[in-house]
């Protein structure tokens, strides 16, 4: 008899596993494919990866003489895709070997298998029957087929970060920060590239002024950006390599599809309550059968990494009787596009809507000495506060490295902080964070270097 059994090791299921582990529950996992899940093997990991790989390639043939590099000739560099992808598939071996030992060093069982839900306290796994107390579905999603009247080749990225040659013009159906950051690095290698979203928006959970900032980038990029494009009847158009969208030619010889994502089945026995596409679940993540969890992007709540993995924790600590909020208002959106786009908190669209009384405060990266030696000046930090007391109620980055910097707004809103415990936030010099204390002064009466 196991205390939990966890079906899925992706960063819910696998970070649940080893907490549960730590606390002397005793836990097993089941995993059909890779430990790590969709992130670890064919998502984040790998996409950040290749992500890299291609900024240091185009700084190379753009930056390098800038820099005082003499002695390379752009036109004489070129990016190798599949000798990049190997030095991906390493990093992913090395952190997915490294999850494995962890779990194990945690009391953690493994097994490799296809799960069958057979009641609330029983699992089959290729005819094995595991008895347990609680049961934890951390399966993930996938992202929903297109259907197209077309032969034109359609992948999705998990089938794009592998080995393999890429066409000359690109087509990627979608508008989620995925969607962005595919495009921007296929662009950077000299691809024809070309979005075409479902809906009138790209980035629809960023707030308006990232959102304004990336189509601006996306047009200074040469990247198409169609918008409310209904991608199965379009594709009635396709001749000779081409779709007809608004009376243009799009060319395309490959479609990569980063469109909506839906919940991976469980095969079960017992009746689980799903909503749109999604595994429904309460505040403590407990589904329509009780004693049953789900976590992670198949219950539809989040689909980032890290909100998986803090879900994961909360059910555990619930298990253990320790009780939490997980707030999620106050949990960071990371967008790995080119310049990084991060946020927390409110958007002002958010805040206008609930009659908020704010102020917006923002300083430049441009003004920053730190970010002009490393060449990368391009954006923003940009705070919301609260008129009355100055309470930091929401920030927006736009920044090489935003989705790191984001981590200290983080830290300010979990702790209630205001603007003037910001400004009043000694920063070392010369830092990019430094940007956070100016525009703490700029919300309180004006920044010292704008």
């Amino acid at each position: 008899m196991y205390d939990i059994i966890i079906i899925g090791s992706g960063p819910a299921g696998y970070v649940a596993a080893i907490r549960a582990g730590q606390t002397g529950l005793k836990t097993a996992i089941i995993e059909k494919e890779s430990i790590g899940g969709m992130c670890l093997n064919w998502g984040c990991i790998p996409s950040k990866a290749m992500l890299e790989s291609l900024k240091l390639y185009s700084r190379v043939i753009k930056e390098a003489s800038r820099f005082g590099i003499d002695g390379i000739d752009p036109k004489q560099v070129s990016f190798n895709w599949n000798k990049a992808i190997k030095r991906s598939d390493g990093i992913v071996k090395k952190m997915t070997s490294g999850i494995e030992y962890l779990l194990k060093k945690s009391d953690v069982e493994i097994i490799k298998g296809e799960a069958r839900i057979v009641s609330n306290n029983s699992i089959n796994v290729d005819n094995r029957l595991l008895q347990t107390k609680t049961i934890i579905i951390a399966i993930g999603t996938h992202y929903k087929e297109l259907k197209l009247q077309s032969n034109i080749e359609v992948i999705d990225p998990k089938e794009l970060y592998k080995e393999r040659e890429i066409p000359q013009n690109v087509v990627v159906v979608g508008n989620s920060p995925v969607t962005i950051e595919i495009a921007q690095a296929l662009k950077i290698m000299g691809k024809e590239v070309a979005i075409l979203s479902p809906n009138d928006v790209i980035m629809p959970k960023a707030d308006n002024y990232i959102r304004d900032f990336m189509i601006q980038k996306l047009k200074k990029d040469r990247i198409k950006l169609y918008l409310n494009v209904d991608i199965e009847s379009i594709s009635k158009s396709y001749t000779n390599g081409s779709f007809t969208i608004e009376e243009r030619e799009v060319p395309c010889q490959l479609i990569i599809n980063t469109s909506d994502r839906v919940a991976n089945t469980i095969a079960s026995d017992i009746e689980i309550e799903y909503k749109n596409g999604y595994i429904s679940t309460d505040q403590d993540y407990m589904t329509s059968q009780k004693g049953v969890y789900a976590i992670g992007d198949v219950n539809g709540v989040s689909m980032y990494a890290h909100v998986a993995s803090a879900q994961g924790l909360y059910v555990i600590n619930k298990l253990n009787g320790i009780d939490q909020k997980l707030d999620l208002a106050k949990i960071p959106m990371n967008m790995y596009t080119i310049p990084e786009a991060a946020q927390i908190g409110y958007t002002q669209e958010q805040l206008n809507e609930m009659g908020q009384d704010f102020k917006v405060s923002e300083f430049p990266i441009s003004a920053n000495g730190k970010a002009q030696t490393e060449g990368n000046a391009e954006g923003f930090v940009r705070i919301l506060s609260e008129k009355k007391y100055g309470e930091v109620l929401g920030v927006q980055i736009i920044a090489p490295n935003a989705t790191d910097m984001i981590n200290e707004a983080s830290a300010y809103m979990q702790l209630e902080s205001t603007i003037y415990d910001i400004a009043g936030t000694i920063h070392t010099h010369p830092t990019i964070s430094e940007v956070f204390m100016e525009a703490g002064f700029e919300a309180v009466d004006r920044a010292i270097h704008k």
